[in-house]
């Protein structure tokens, strides 16, 4: 989806919108997810919950997106002020923030941002396992657009409401069919941030994965290490994460844990090129190059495929070093 640009106007108009829609009960086809959980509200999710402790920020006037984002990152652990995030991702000659800075910008302070599926039960999901939830919302009437980023941290079923820090207020009372209303109009876009030992509620394997190989370009390689492990430990067989995991151990000198990692791999995966080729590579730059060249010759890997080539070069490498050391 393209990026909108909030907050565009004044956080001062929100109140008036949800006096407007209250109306909006009825119409099925405005607010379809919100009459999917009438009639199906999640099993493991607890009818009431708020998570109390999150922080607040009230925004200044157009910069809804640095308060929005420090009430996560603080909430994750960041000591950061939203004067801090300005720089970051507010664009002073449009007043508001892209959703790309907002998801770019956690990674540079070593937390995964990750962008939910469009879906109001996994909005829930996240709130209910303790991680506020950053959604942006259209809060504009009729033909008026009104782009606005808040946070989401509890709900009531029973009530018909949820609670947003919001603009100027520490926690505003919206009714579901509001909520999704000016909500939908984003597509549903929300974000959750969280540190690198941590994962969110609704993450899957393959989103997940490319949320940290975005954090990994920018942030400490401690955050990347975090991160890969934590994932590894739900996805245990996961050959790109086993490799880049690898890769950060093997760029810091410590071919222990990165042969640790790769063994683990390999056991999953014998015929994977590039698991054997880095394990043999690693082997080798330990000193331990008999074994392995006994790891490649070993390996029922493919003569051809696109790294075929790499493992022929790192065979190669490997009887060179032989021959030198007899």
């Amino acid at each position: 989806m393209p990026d909108f640009l909030a907050c565009f106007g004044s956080a001062r108009s929100i109140a008036g919108v949800f006096l407007c829609l209250l109306g909006l009960g009825g119409c099925a086809s405005l607010v379809p997810q919100t009459m999917g959980l009438r009639d199906a509200w999640p099993a493991e999710v607890a009818p009431r919950v708020e998570l109390r402790e999150t922080p607040f920020f009230p925004q200044q006037e157009y910069q809804c997106g640095p308060a929005a984002l420090a009430t996560l990152l603080v909430h994750s652990g960041v000591p950061v002020s939203p004067q801090e995030l300005v720089k970051q991702v507010y664009l002073p000659g449009r007043e508001g923030s892209l959703q790309s800075e907002m998801l770019a910008a956690p990674r540079r302070h070593g937390r995964v941002s990750y962008l939910l599926a469009p879906r109001f039960d996994d909005l829930l999901r996240e709130i209910a396992a303790g991680n506020p939830v950053l959604v942006l919302q259209d809060t504009g009437l009729g033909p008026l657009t009104n782009w606005h980023y808040a946070v989401v941290v509890g709900f009531d079923y029973p009530a018909g409401e949820l609670y947003l820090r919001s603009g100027e207020t520490a926690r505003l009372a919206v009714p579901f069919t509001v909520f999704e209303y000016t909500w939908k109009k984003s597509n549903y876009w929300a974000m959750v941030i969280l540190p690198p030992d941590r994962m969110p509620a609704t993450a899957s394997e393959s989103a997940y994965l490319a949320a940290i190989m975005a954090m990994e370009r920018v942030a400490e390689p401690a955050a990347a290490i975090s991160a890969y492990s934590t994932f590894l430990a739900r996805w245990p067989g996961n050959v790109p994460a086993s490799i880049a995991l690898a890769n950060r151990h093997h760029a810091m000198g410590q071919f222990v844990s990165a042969e640790s990692v790769l063994r683990r791999a390999f056991t999953l995966h014998p015929d994977s090129v590039p698991v054997i080729n880095n394990l043999a590579q690693t082997l080798s730059d330990m000193g331990r190059n008999e074994e392995a060249l006994a790891i490649i010759d070993g390996a029922k890997a493919p003569d051809d495929g696109p790294f075929a080539a790499a493992l022929r070069d790192t065979h190669a490498l490997i009887l060179q070093c032989i021959g030198r050391n007899r």
